[in-house]
């Protein structure tokens, strides 16, 4: 992919290695956005660009001002609002758009899930689960948890946490990736029966998945919001690094003459 500009919609693992990837090819410039909500983000290869765009429109306009070939959405499965503005702001430009999403985690023998449409729901769901609460949700939209004074709840976030809170929350700040062993020393030091948590993916933070298979807790597990719709999807770097090229190579017979 000579002389092309790819712009990486970061703010996860998958995007620094898939950063680290284009930045090593010549040729090639590659930008990361970060969206800042991190304060000390770990820094991807290449550019770094951190902040908002102001919606559809303003990527779009950042896309044309700075010569964009294509857009790689490697967010957080749960960012909705940035993968739903990149969709509509790369078709607006007429570039190519490509979107990572690792796989979501599976239930397996001996896992007591409760599936759940939204943080609403899952708070809804807890009373009848159990009172002493692993909340590893991130640190927005906890205000769904607010109202549950009843429960007690132990809230982990690399960043502290946005309120309103639950009354009885304990904050514990830890970045992953995390240990099965260390995750059922936790669950055990807290007195935690219920774990609640959002369907990420990936290795980093899956542990607590199998620590509490272990002690047999129930967890909640919000289901991940829809991918755009009619955008090419990849489960992982190299699956995007294939679906580049051949987008790129497209596009550039497109215009040609």
């Amino acid at each position: 992919m000579p002389g092309t500009h790819i712009l990486v919609l970061g703010g996860t693992a998958e995007a620094r290695q898939l950063a680290a990837e284009l930045a090593a090819r010549p040729a090639t410039r590659v930008t990361t956005s970060l969206a800042g909500r991190v304060a000390q983000p770990r820094m991807p290869a290449g550019d770094v660009r951190i902040g908002g765009f102001g919606g559809p429109e303003g990527l779009g306009g950042w896309l044309r001002e700075q010569e964009v070939d294509a857009v790689v959405d490697a967010t957080h499965p749960f960012a909705a609002v940035i993968s739903a503005h990149a969709a509509q702001a790369a078709a607006a430009v007429g570039i190519p758009l490509c979107v990572l999403r690792r796989p979501g985690w599976s239930a397996g023998p001996g896992d007591r899930w409760h599936p759940a449409d939204s943080l609403a729901d899952a708070a809804a769901q807890l009373p009848a689960l159990g009172r002493s609460v692993f909340l590893t949700t991130g640190r927005l939209g906890l205000a769904a948890f607010a109202d549950l004074g009843q429960l007690r709840f132990l809230v982990r976030s690399v960043e502290p946490p946005e309120p309103p809170l639950p009354p009885h929350t304990h904050v514990l700040l830890a970045r992953g990736p995390f240990t099965v062993e260390g995750e059922r020393e936790l669950l055990r030091t807290h007195g935690i029966d219920v774990l609640v948590t959002k369907d990420s993916g990936g290795p980093a933070t899956a542990a607590k998945l199998t620590a509490a298979r272990e002690l047999s807790l129930p967890v909640v597990v919000v289901r991940r919001p829809p991918a755009p719709t009619g955008v090419a999807l990849a489960p992982d770097v190299a699956g995007v690094l294939e679906l580049l090229g051949g987008l790129l190579s497209r596009a550039a017979a497109g215009r040609c003459p």
